[in-house]
């Protein structure tokens, strides 16, 4: 039996490792939980490549309802065409929108779904999916047929933990925390997507990023993915590692710093900080 293990793209912890293979095992939906970037949405993309299946992807907003990943009866179409006598009014299945649940369901091989930030949804939708994600079935009333699911899909479910979930949803799921990552960590997954790099600049980088995240009072601490994108532009303008150590040793905003700080609240911040440190020399 394949198991999920870390990939050349993605560096996974044993302890994510274990967790997404238990929920495979037990059959149940694995609850994703951690800070933004820190890879949730990315760890369904391995986990499809890794067992060579479909990922459905399932993006929630504040407006999505639960019964739009089941299907959808365009009523109104169906009224237009019959106004204009179009024959294919008298099946009704005509007119109903597969939704990306069904399309799980239907898909032969064992996909991967990923329903992404379910916390962005009102309260009562994880309640409303709770049946559908038990049974791996649905009814559609307008064409009185049971949808069931061929194959149980994998499910990843996401949050960014911005409001609770319900305690009956919670208990059908496998739960996980990604934790923000360690020294040790960080190195393997800067390793993973710039090989070449040299091992001053990485401890510099590392250095300078942990720096700000750390900062007392900031309001938006930069993630892993973020820590990704300003090494990409540091290696692209040629920053070497001296720069970078001798901005850490003058308590300076690093070059580059607005791949890191996104608001100006945490730029200010950092500018009396550094204005703090000179005054004090």
């Amino acid at each position: 039996m394949v198991q999920f293990s870390s990939t050349k793209q993605y560096v996974a912890t044993r302890d994510l490792i274990e967790a997404v293979n238990a929920s495979i095992t037990l059959e149940k939906p694995l609850l994703i939980k951690g800070e933004p970037g820190t890879g949730k949405t990315k760890l369904a993309q391995e986990i499809a490549l890794k067992f060579e299946t479909k990922l459905i992807k399932w993006n929630i907003k504040s407006t999505t309802k639960a019964h739009q990943g089941l299907y959808e009866y365009d009523a109104v179409s169906r009224l237009r065409d019959s106004q204009l006598g179009d024959k294919k009014v008298k099946d009704i299945a005509n007119y109903i929108k597969k939704g990306v649940l069904w399309n799980a369901f239907e898909y032969k091989n064992k996909p991967v779904l990923l329903i992404d930030e379910i916390d962005k949804a009102d309260i009562e939708f994880p309640n409303d999916l709770l049946q559908e994600l038990d049974a791996m079935e649905f009814f559609v009333y307008e064409t009185s047929s049971f949808i069931k699911a061929k194959q149980r899909p994998i499910v990843i479910i996401t949050s960014n933990n911005e409001k609770d979930l319900p305690d009956a949803f919670l208990r059908r799921c496998f739960f996980h925390y990604i934790s923000f990552p360690d020294i040790a960590t960080l190195e393997k997954i800067i390793h993973v997507h710039y090989p070449n790099i040299k091992k001053n600049l990485i401890n510099a980088s590392i250095k300078s990023f942990l720096t700000i995240r750390d900062t007392a009072g900031i309001k938006k601490k930069p993630s892993t993915s973020e820590l990704l994108d300003w090494l990409k532009l540091i290696l692209a303008d040629d920053i070497d590692a001296q720069d970078l150590m001798k901005n850490n040793n003058k308590n300076i905003l690093p070059p580059l710093y607005g791949a890191l700080l996104k608001n100006e609240a945490d730029v200010e911040l950092f500018q009396k900080i550094a204005f703090m440190s000179r005054s004090e020399s």
